[in-house]
């Protein structure tokens, strides 16, 4: 399915930039920088206009399993270029880089966090199905499309469409595969978005990631149980705002797991166990624990956690 395609199109990309070059892929109309060619440089125009090409690619092939992933008028600029953007943002603004606004209402701007938001879900999906393809797990794939395409008719806001397309995939993954196969999947989605900041409080760095993104609101997290045998930690969180919903008896936490991955992969999330808590969650990170992996897609609703 898609997953080829996109690892295929990014590494083209990837290889086309350099460290220092003055070119640049951006939105013409919005001056975003759309992945997959966000924060990258080019030396050549001719270079840069490869990656346009082949960002459009990315962008068509993103949109057979999400028709409304945004759309952007792509074009070259070298460094010092000056770009007629909207009021209120400007191409050092971080939120003009690496992020991707749906379909916005009449005469209305989409608020930073959504845009990373829908970006950032985006991102993670596609690495999903990427990994899911090269798996072999096209019947896991079909089953999340169909119950996506399900979904998406109950949902309201469009800007909450890359929210039910995560929810679709965690509720379907959890269901298809074995917990640990449920692991191989989402550690290998992690590598293919790339390290995130190394941090020694794993579950700090990943939450706080999540908040940059529009997925989480505050939180807090206590101090690490330390089990002296193994080395294995628990880390008991609260968290508010988190922007998937229920499904069932169950919670949707795939993002969660994959940030865990991607902070500090040495120590892998074991289990993520997850209660109710006032106006939000309560959900136990269990850290570098051997056995079976518990809840890492989706994690069953406890009385405690």
């Amino acid at each position: 399915m898609i997953g080829t395609t996109l690892t295929d199109i990014r590494e083209r990309i990837e290889a086309l930039a350099t460290e220092d070059g003055s070119y640049y892929v951006v939105c013409g109309r919005t001056g975003e920088r759309p992945v997959p060619a966000a924060g990258l440089r080019f030396d050549t125009r001719t270079a840069a206009r490869a990656a346009v090409h082949a960002t459009e690619q990315y962008r068509s092939a993103l949109r057979r399993y999400d028709p409304r992933t945004p759309r952007y008028d792509l074009i070259v600029c070298e460094e010092g270029d000056s770009l007629d953007l909207p009021d209120g943002l400007s191409e050092s603004d971080p939120d003009a880089g690496g992020t991707a606004p749906g379909p916005l209402r009449d005469g209305e701007e989409r608020q930073p966090a959504r845009r990373r938001r829908i970006e950032f879900c985006h991102r993670v999906a596609a690495a999903t199905f990427e990994t899911l393809s090269d798996g072999e797990c096209e019947g896991v794939e079909t089953a999340i499309m169909d119950t996506y395409f399900e979904r998406a008719e109950t949902v309201e806001d469009p800007d909450d469409l890359c929210l039910c397309l995560l929810e679709s995939m965690a509720t379907e993954i959890d269901e298809r595969l074995s917990p640990r196969r449920q692991a191989d999947v989402l550690s290998a989605t992690a590598a293919q978005l790339g390290p995130g900041e190394r941090a020694d409080e794993p579950v700090t760095a990943a939450l706080r990631a999540l908040r940059r993104r529009g997925l989480v609101g505050e939180f807090t997290c206590a101090p690490a149980a330390i089990d002296r045998a193994s080395g294995a930690r628990s880390v008991r969180t609260t968290l508010s705002e988190y922007a998937l919903s229920p499904q069932g008896d169950r919670l949707p936490v795939l993002p969660v797991a994959v940030e865990l991955y991607r902070h500090r992969p040495a120590m892998a999330p074991a289990a993520l166990r997850v209660a109710a808590a006032d106006e939000g969650w309560r959900i136990t990170v269990e850290l570098g624990a051997e056995g079976e992996p518990d809840g890492l897609a989706s994690a069953p609703i406890r009385p405690n956690a």
